[in-house]
């Protein structure tokens, strides 16, 4: 499926469908007017008063922009393999249009939901929702399902700027379609000459999330037969199937020799661990998730469920047709399209031949980040005094079905009384089972989760946090013990996703800056959906009182809806 802009007016506008890349002629618009240091391709560190060096916690702009844009939430047939099924699209898309906006924008994001018989719900995925926990998204937590055939808006500052992406955070509806890209234009921590915007990189079956949850649900991992590149592959149809023969699209992308592109990498699977190269050329990192780094260069990436890389490669191989990859790292999951996803690069965009190019890189052995040295955040930062720490064991059980647990407690939302309602109506009761954990103190306050895997699985799993990046300060197979593990307290790698290392811990730090109910989860959508999540209820006291009282009668309006919807909605996971 082709991946479509959001026209961003101040103004009402409708969606105009594009392919990617370029988007040279779109971000020009949106740069700053106000210019001190005007950001071109010989000084992308700058941002108008602003620049790479700016602590984007402490100091943002407000452009005064606000940018109203209009989702659909729809179900229909697509086949973005070329093979038929069921699609959950956003807009008639799938990714959903792209959202585009400059780094201090309001957007003012208006949601309908079309779907006849579910609820649904928009996470905006990495950004922190500084002050405006209700617009987080998450059914059962900041608020109710958006009931059929009813609107919510989303209003929110964008106080950082990169590359993310949002999708629903109702059960397994992501999986199904309903996600698109989205870039906030900002400052870069190296140079380039044009932005090729976004490369999604996602799993895919021919069967529907939810048919595929039943097998989940008994512990093993669903199979996919295939993969996507931008909403679209290639498959080679077999004897079982219903088509004949290869069928589908690659994705394509064109090249001007001598040029620097930047791309945005995001790994939006169900259950997918990517590496990425391009045949013949190397690959300058510069952001890991909406975090600037300090560029390195590599001859791949590695990309776990939610994690984004910026990279920029040079086009300074001989002219041709590449290969462009996202190779399954076997140790993480298994895939029926065992060779990888591919896209193909061109030096000539009248070109039709297939590649004939070979790749360099060996496929990595394990599902691991990216090397923990070379993630060096640009703006240098420092844990501070850590004052909570929750220790959690991760483990299973088998309770109608397979459950993660998290202290022995599987996350089980109630999506009609979400934790941030009961917040708002004075309560500080919570459900065992919602996996509350109470963090409270002073904004210059730290709290530390560590996670430790007590499976013996020895499967890997990527840790996202909502409401805030986190500073990783330990990571490592074995066992964690605060009085001989390593940690890293000096500007360590700072992200919103993180791997657990199977059989192994996860420590992340992170300030108490920002009042609400943060949920922290697996990216795997089956486990997320088997309840390997908690919550942070952040300063609860303060909570009310940083809400606006719109957002606060929007989440009562939402559950009303919801409660007032005539379908019985079967609900037979987390929620999440």
């Amino acid at each position: 499926m082709k991946l479509s802009f959001v026209s961003l007016m101040a103004v009402a506008s409708r969606t105009v469908a594009m392919s990617l890349p370029s988007l040279q002629d779109l971000t020009s618009n949106l740069m700053p007017r106000q210019s001190n240091c005007q950001n071109s391709p010989t000084s992308r560190g700058c941002w108008g008063n602003y620049s790479i060096d700016t602590n984007y916690y402490d100091v943002f702009p407000d452009t005064g922009v606000t940018r109203d844009i209009w989702l659909s939430i729809e179900e229909g047939p697509c086949s973005p393999d070329g093979v038929n099924t069921t699609c959950q699209t956003i807009n008639g898309t799938m990714p959903g249009p792209l959202i585009m906006a400059d780094w201090g924008d309001r957007l003012n994001i208006h949601v309908t939901n079309n779907l006849a018989i579910n609820g649904t719900s928009i996470h905006w995925h990495g950004i922190r929702q500084l002050n405006s926990v209700a617009a987080d998204g998450v059914p059962g937590v900041t608020q109710c399902p958006i009931a059929p055939g009813t609107s919510l808006t989303y209003s929110f500052h964008l106080t950082q700027y990169g590359t993310t992406w949002y999708h629903s955070h109702l059960s397994l509806q992501y999986g199904m379609g309903i996600f698109g890209p989205m870039i906030i234009n900002g400052p870069a921590t190296a140079d380039y000459d044009e932005d090729l915007g976004v490369i999604t990189l996602q799993d895919w079956a021919h069967e529907t999330a939810f048919s595929l949850w039943d097998t989940a649900k008994q512990g093993a991992p669903p199979t996919m037969e295939n993969g996507l590149i931008n909403g679209t592959n290639t498959y080679n149809c077999t004897s079982t199937d219903t088509c004949t023969g290869i069928v589908g699209k690659k994705f394509e992308t064109v090249f001007q020799a001598g040029r620097k592109y930047r791309i945005r990498l995001v790994n939006v699977a169900t259950d997918g661990h990517f590496q990425f190269s391009i045949d013949g050329h190397s690959l300058t990192v510069i952001a890991n998730d909406l975090v600037p780094i300090k560029p390195y260069t590599a001859d791949a990436v590695q990309l776990s469920m939610g994690q984004r890389y910026d990279v920029i490669v040079e086009a300074n191989a001989s002219p041709g047709d590449y290969w462009l990859r996202g190779a399954w790292i076997d140790a993480c999951m298994t895939n029926g399209n065992s060779n990888g996803i591919t896209g193909i690069v061109r030096y000539d965009n009248s070109s039709t031949a297939t590649p004939t190019s070979t790749s360099s890189v060996t496929t990595t052995p394990n599902c691991n980040d990216e090397p923990f040295a070379s993630l060096s955040p640009h703006v240098a930062l420092d844990v501070g005094t850590v004052t909570t720490t929750a220790s959690e064991s991760l483990n299973f059980k088998f309770d109608s079905y397979f459950k993660w647990t998290l202290n022995d407690s599987s996350l089980l939302l109630d999506w009609a009384s979400p934790t941030l309602t009961r917040v708002v109506n004075g309560s500080s009761v919570f459900p065992t089972e919602y996996n509350v954990v109470s963090v409270n103190g002073t904004s210059s306050d730290w709290a530390m989760l560590v996670i430790q895997d007590s499976t013996g699985f020895g499967l890997f799993h990527p840790i996202h946090l909502h409401g805030h990046d986190f500073w990783v300060v330990a990571q490592d197979v074995g066992t964690f013990d605060a009085a001989t593990t390593n940690m890293t307290f000096t500007n360590p790698p700072r992200r919103d996703v993180a791997t657990l290392p199977g059989n192994g811990y996860l420590a992340i730090a992170f300030k108490l800056d920002n009042p609400g109910t943060w949920l922290t989860h697996c990216h795997i959508a089956w486990h997320a959906s088997g309840g390997f999540a908690l919550e942070f209820v952040e300063r609860e006291s303060e909570i009310v009182g940083n809400m606006p009282t719109t957002d606060q009668t929007a989440v009562q309006n939402t559950c009303s809806s919801w409660g007032s919807f005539n379908q019985v909605v079967k609900q037979d996971d987390s929620g999440i």
